[in-house]
């Protein structure tokens, strides 16, 4: 991410929210606070949004960033987007932010999370793979894992705005993160299953560009997990991951 910025400064990035992509935005703070990398003419497009939360509520995902990435960089606030779950017409918040998307030539680098039933953003389960922005029903699972952010498990909302897997494909390269022995079924179901919308995050097996990090725990279901890491020795060795 970091040599995207220096290299392309007005770059588009995709950004997730969560527990996973945290320790890549405190990188890229400490990067710009000691190293001066500059945010200040980049975009950004986070992937979702729980419906019915302002984007000054703590728990909405809006604030989520600006208290962990935003506010310590310089990024000018106009620059950044997250989906409004708030709006009065949803969909026409969703159409609307496609083409903000579009307007500013599409998405140079998308991070992506994974749950534990292989969504990616909140494209749940039986989500379609050619998926615009859109309203979703959350399963009860996704409820649940992110309940610690509430009061209660009862005040997780149910519906989400999140960009579709179709749109997610669209961005020119897709990076997904996966810690802890708890998500190593998603992983090796996305990585090395059939393609299926049961397991939308299988759907990056489309992109030509799809870089996946996990650390041992996440990648210990993988039966070529041995090759993986030939393959990564190889191209190390080229000077390049492609």
């Amino acid at each position: 991410m970091a040599g995207l910025v220096r290299a392309k400064p007005a770059c588009v990035l995709g950004l997730a929210s969560g527990e996973t992509p945290l320790p890549t935005y405190e990188e890229l703070i400490r990067l710009h606070r000691e190293e001066g990398l500059s945010f200040a003419m980049v975009s950004t497009f986070n992937l979702d949004e729980y419906v019915g939360l302002d984007q000054s509520d703590p728990r909405s995902y809006a604030a989520f960033m600006h208290d962990r990435f935003f506010r310590h960089i310089d990024i000018d606030t106009s620059s950044t987007h997250v989906p409004d779950g708030s709006a009065e017409d949803l969909d026409l918040a969703c159409a609307e932010y496609e083409s903000a998307i579009i307007a500013v030539g599409g998405i140079d680098l998308q991070i992506l999370g994974i749950g534990a039933d292989g969504h990616i953003g909140f494209n749940e389960p039986i989500s379609s793979l050619a998926s615009r922005t859109r309203v979703k029903v959350l399963t009860e699972q996704t409820r649940q894992e992110n309940a610690r952010y509430f009061a209660s498990p009862d005040d997780v909302p149910r519906l989400s705005l999140t960009m579709g897997i179709g749109t997610i494909l669209e961005a020119r390269a897709l990076v997904l993160l996966a810690t802890g022995e708890h998500k190593a079924d998603a992983v090796a179901r996305a990585i090395e299953g059939p393609l299926s919308a049961m397991v939308p995050a299988s759907a990056i097996q489309l992109h030509r560009r799809a870089i996946v990090i996990v650390d041992e725990p996440a990648a210990s279901r993988l039966a070529l997990s041995d090759y993986y890491r030939e393959v990564t020795a190889a191209k190390a060795g080229l000077g390049a991951i492609e």
